[in-house]
């Protein structure tokens, strides 16, 4: 199986030259890898394996190396790294990580992307996200938007409060 390579990369690697790091604590489920041994045979390479010049290990890509694996291909791109130390590649490796992990997600805004690009014409799994997932992301009622449209009205008047430009208490007139 030939895979396109979108991405920069130092060298096309032997799959089984690389040494994934025994100590990562990050961990992926089977379902996870068939998603993006999915993705990256639909969409090719978009980043390569970082592989630290230092220890010989994989710092970044442990889940790409893994996808690889599924798919049966031999080589891989592969981004070699300088760490001056030790503590310095296990940072990065543990930074790679945790960085998307403090990411949040406009649910709004990725449901409007998703929407327009479900057309038909690719699979919609490509996203990252199951069927199941993207159903119940397009069918969430917005709490906010839904009393936002549904307040009774008021037929009261809203009573302007003046304040102290000093000390910011309200006025009584």
């Amino acid at each position: 199986m030939e895979v396109k390579i979108h991405c920069a990369y130092d060298e096309l690697v032997d799959l089984y030259k690389l040494v994934p790091n025994p100590r990562n604590p990050n961990k992926h489920s089977d379902r996870q890898i068939e998603m993006l041994a999915k993705i990256i045979q639909h969409q090719g390479w978009r980043v390569p394996i970082t592989v630290s010049k230092r220890s010989g290990f994989v710092v970044r890509g442990h889940g790409r190396l893994q996808a690889a694996e599924i798919l049966g291909l031999e080589k891989v791109p592969v981004d070699y790294q300088d760490y001056e130390n030790e503590a310095e590649e296990w940072a990065d490796l543990i930074a790679d990580n945790r960085i998307a992990e403090l990411s949040e997600m406009d649910n709004t805004m990725l449901k409007d992307l998703l929407q327009e690009i479900d057309t038909g014409a690719i699979d919609m799994e490509l996203t990252g996200f199951t069927e199941d997932e993207l159903e119940n992301l397009m069918t969430q009622i917005n709490i906010d938007d839904f009393f936002r449209f549904h307040e009774e009205p008021s037929n009261e008047k809203k009573k302007e409060v003046k304040t102290c430009p000093h000390c910011g208490r309200p006025i009584e007139e």
